[in-house]
């Protein structure tokens, strides 16, 4: 690890006080909406959103009002980053900055986000891409609805699509719990490799979370750390096949 990347870990709090337990095993047994079910018949609004390419996408999400958020939003928060990036963070809604800006994660939360992909030496400017299950914000950053999720699930999904990454970082109780179509607690999803349409997905805590609960930085470092030796162990396994 480079001087630079022990200062932003230090800095950030991120900074490890444990031996990195054994990495846990591939977690493959899912929920059948998730992995492994036979594709269920899409209605006509998921097979049109499921064709766009980015552009006609960005304009479908901006024009957007299939739930009642459309009323109430600044901005759609679209996505932002590498659109051809290996690595992809799903988050759970925009926050008031990000309804604001028309961009993910910024504020508090998204410098701390950009701190700890600089610990692991990433940046969203550069193969990350950003996004969020639902593309307004609720108002008074409530928790997203099930009707919310249900109608922004397609957009998310044509993303995923586009971006084909190598894995999937799921940031928050909302967006491991929408892409792994199940109701689990953040604490038993972590340490696990999940899969959503044949992409790895693994689970740790969103830096909103972690800007109220400073003691679980410990377990978000442990989470990127984690994930970090996922992916080397993606690209090892694909090199092996090659």
């Amino acid at each position: 690890m480079t001087a630079r990347r022990t200062r932003i870990i230090e800095e950030i709090g991120l900074g490890p006080r444990w031996r990195l337990r054994a990495r846990a095993s591939a977690a493959r047994a899912l929920p059948q909406a998730a992995a492994g079910a036979a594709p269920l018949a899409l209605d006509d609004r998921e097979a049109r959103i499921a064709r766009l390419d980015w552009a006609a996408l960005r304009a479908q999400v901006a024009r957007c009002d299939a739930c009642p958020l459309s009323r109430t939003r600044t901005n759609t928060v679209f996505g932002v980053g590498d659109e051809q990036a290996e690595w992809m963070l799903v988050g759970e809604a925009p926050g008031a900055e990000e309804d604001a800006r028309g961009e993910p994660f910024v504020g508090q939360a998204g410098r701390l986000l950009d701190q700890m992909l600089a610990a692991i030496g990433l940046s969203r400017e550069a193969n990350v891409y950003i996004a969020n299950v639902l593309k307004c914000r609720p108002p008074g950053n409530r928790n997203p609805e099930p009707l919310e999720v249900a109608r922004c699930a397609p957009y998310l999904a044509r993303q995923i699509a586009l971006v084909r990454p190598r894995l999937i970082l799921a940031l928050g109780r909302f967006a491991a719990q929408a892409l792994l179509a199940t109701d689990a607690s953040i604490a038993s999803l972590r340490g696990r490799v999940f899969e959503y349409q044949g992409v790895p997905v693994v689970v740790s805590y969103h830096p909103a979370y972690l800007l109220r609960n400073l003691p679980d930085k410990a377990k978000a470092w442990e989470d990127l750390c984690f994930a970090r030796a996922t992916m080397r162990d993606l690209k090892a396994r694909d090199s092996a096949q090659s």
